[in-house]
């Protein structure tokens, strides 16, 4: 049992986990500018969409009453819900209770014939 030896899993310390991974090298100023137009025109094409949206002074002054309605309709949708799953689970315990009787009175006409097949021996 001393001849075995179990690697160490725990020989790379945390800090060292994904250091071949990183680039630590400074990007260029080519690349700086480069990203900076790109942050620029995504900023300006955000400012126009904004700006093409029209009644944005009505949007933040209904903004409270959109919520209202919204947690109003959230709860009318719970009540649907609670509607339509009692309405399949008496449509399936019909059927289910259905199938039921129907074997029990399956079983009951099997051990009647049974009786009167036996009974009927002279």
């Amino acid at each position: 049992m001393a001849d075995l030896k179990i690697p160490n899993l725990n020989k790379n310390s945390a800090k060292y986990i994904f250091k071949k991974k990183l680039t630590l090298r400074r990007k260029s100023k080519k690349k700086l500018i480069n990203e900076s137009f790109i942050m620029i025109f995504f900023g300006i094409m955000i400012i126009y969409i904004n700006y093409l949206i029209p009644n944005k002074i009505s949007i933040f002054s209904n903004i409270v009453s959109n919520f209202n309605k919204l947690i109003i309709n959230i709860f009318n949708s719970f009540s649907y819900i609670y509607e339509i799953s009692l309405a399949i689970f008496i449509f399936v315990s019909v059927i289910v209770t259905s199938i039921l009787f129907l074997g029990a009175s399956y079983r009951f006409i099997k051990i009647l014939k049974r009786k009167s097949n036996t009974v009927s021996f002279k």
